[in-house]
């Protein structure tokens, strides 16, 4: 699946977020995957896609500056790519 940020995403319904002290599990009851959340803006950022337009606007909700952006629209992109957040219908 491709990224794109001027879409608007949620996370996927098969998959519980829990978050931890380090930022987040997240597990995908279909494909039984797990990930790690490492880092307590993207735990805000995925929370939050389902109340903005578009990931870009979450992101800019967040806080993450244009120096930051790719790092945080890469982390979407593999949250995307795994399908823990899916394109909101």
């Amino acid at each position: 699946m491709t990224f794109d940020v001027d879409q608007a995403w949620v996370l996927n319904s098969s998959v519980a977020l829990r978050p931890e002290p380090f930022g987040a599990l997240l597990y995908h009851f279909g494909t039984r995957k797990l990930s790690f959340l490492k880092n307590l803006t993207v735990v805000e950022v995925v929370q939050s896609l389902g109340d903005h337009d578009n990931a870009g606007d979450a992101l800019a909700a967040a806080g993450i500056t244009d120096n930051d952006r790719s790092l945080y629209v890469n982390a979407l992109a593999a949250l995307a790519t795994s399908g823990m957040i899916v394109p909101r219908t």
